[in-house]
């Protein structure tokens, strides 16, 4: 195993890690994030596509989304998809603009929501663990074509566990961030 099987690693686990940010950007905080509609996807022109793509998501004010769609056909289906999203949102159109205004949330809701950031935190971990067990089982294959020696293995392989605690480690934290953010009143 070289060090670029190593890089490759380490980029893998760090794409778990941006891919959570992004999940994390989804959920709702109970201010106003363009990333909350990002995720979204509507059904046009015979696809699904995301929300950015069919128009322009903006926050004027702190408890409000816009998104001007910009072809007029898609006004329904993108209202449809704001609405049936478990964001728990009520859009208004007006023309060709759909205002979404973001409620306050219930004690409920919160709770809710810090099980959704923790589902996708063990999801993240989940596939940072899958990145060492397949380096892991690189390593061992390596060892057993004769590339590298049984010391090889070992200390690569303590290198790849010390990589996957630092990134379970970050994953633990952003969801303390995110939980403490949920819960903000």
């Amino acid at each position: 195993m070289t060090t670029t099987d190593i890089k490759d690693l380490r980029r893998r686990m760090d794409g778990a890690l941006q891919a959570l940010h992004r999940e994390f950007g989804g959920l709702r905080t109970g201010r106003a994030a363009t990333s909350l509609l990002e995720p979204l996807t509507v059904d046009a022109y015979g696809s699904q596509m995301p929300m950015n793509q069919v128009g322009t998501i903006s926050a004027p004010e702190p408890r409000l989304l816009t998104v001007q769609v910009w072809d007029n056909s898609l006004v329904k289906a993108t209202e449809k998809a704001i609405r049936e999203s478990d964001l728990g949102l009520n859009p208004q159109t007006e023309g060709t603009t759909i205002r979404v205004p973001i409620p306050s949330l219930s004690e409920e809701r919160r709770t809710e929501l810090k099980k959704v950031a923790s589902r996708y935190a063990e999801q993240a971990r989940v596939a940072v663990r899958n990145v060492r067990r397949d380096g892991m089982d690189g390593l061992k294959k390596a060892e057993k074509d004769g590339d590298i020696s049984k010391d090889e293995h070992h200390s690569i392989g303590e290198q790849i566990q010390q990589m996957t605690d630092k990134h379970i480690e970050e994953i633990d934290k952003v969801l303390a961030h995110k939980e403490k953010e949920i819960m903000q009143v």
